[in-house]
């Protein structure tokens, strides 16, 4: 990677802010360890709980479900808390987002579920789990950052009434 190929950064890296090009440092293998040791720990979460939580042939895939919202509202949280409350932690995105919580969600096995319940004979339950799935995520995103962004503004301001009180 290298600040003249923009192309080979992420599309969230602003090479014009200084805090933003620490990320393009020239060793790999801290960011990909952190992501693997993230990842461990977010798969293995979600398979206890799938393992906890099984569902019928042409059950409705409850475990994947809860796992994919709610690890989508835990993406919507951390985006805010990485970009306002603590940036600059060059290691905590990509343990914690890329890592723990892309171990953690699941799109394949969602698209397997959605597979193996339609073959079970029940292609409503299937696509009702389609498309709860979709929006449940994207509600889940927006109200984890949402939440999490009004929790900070609020935060911020007493901290500021409390230093304006001295």
């Amino acid at each position: 990677m290298s600040e003249r190929n923009p192309a080979a950064v992420d599309p969230d890296v602003d090479l014009h802010v200084p805090a933003d090009r620490a990320e393009l440092r020239p060793s790999p293998v801290p960011v990909l360890a952190a992501i693997s040791a993230g990842g461990v720990c977010g798969a293995l979460a979600r398979h206890g709980l799938s393992t906890a939580w099984p569902h019928p042939a042409g059950g409705f895939p409850w475990s994947t479900f809860v796992v994919n919202v709610s690890g989508c509202l835990l993406i919507g949280v951390l985006m805010v808390v990485v970009t306002e409350v603590v940036p600059g932690r060059r290691l905590l995105r990509p343990f914690l987002g890329v890592g723990v919580l892309g171990g953690y969600t699941t799109f394949s096995t969602y698209a397997v579920d959605i597979h193996r319940t339609a073959e079970a004979g029940s292609p409503w339950v299937a696509l009702a789990y389609l498309g709860a799935t979709v929006v449940g995520a994207l509600l889940a995103v927006w109200a984890g950052a949402t939440a999490t962004a009004r929790v900070v503004g609020r935060w911020r301001g007493q901290a500021g009434r409390k230093a304006g009180a001295w």
